[in-house]
């Protein structure tokens, strides 16, 4: 639970940084907003985009972590 857990966290802080830093210039350059973009920009990105990004990239590390590697056969000692 620790594991699946960590790698949530991991995934979630990197898919908030990468969903923000996207929405960032997305919105920059597809707003029609003319007085205040770059304020536009960053609190849509920050408050927003970025939440969601983290939201997604939470539950896929928390998938990805729960995954259980199967142990590597030793070929000197097979098991019955």
């Amino acid at each position: 639970m620790v594991r699946r857990l960590g790698f949530g966290a991991l995934f979630g802080l990197g898919g908030y940084v990468i969903a923000a830093c996207a929405g960032y210039f997305l919105v920059g350059a597809m707003s029609s907003n003319t007085h205040d973009r770059s304020v536009e920009a960053a609190m849509t990105s920050v408050f927003v985009l970025g939440p969601f990004g983290g939201l997604i990239g939470f539950i896929a590390g928390f998938v990805r972590g729960g995954r259980a590697v199967p142990p590597a056969a030793d070929a000197a000692n097979p098991s019955p």
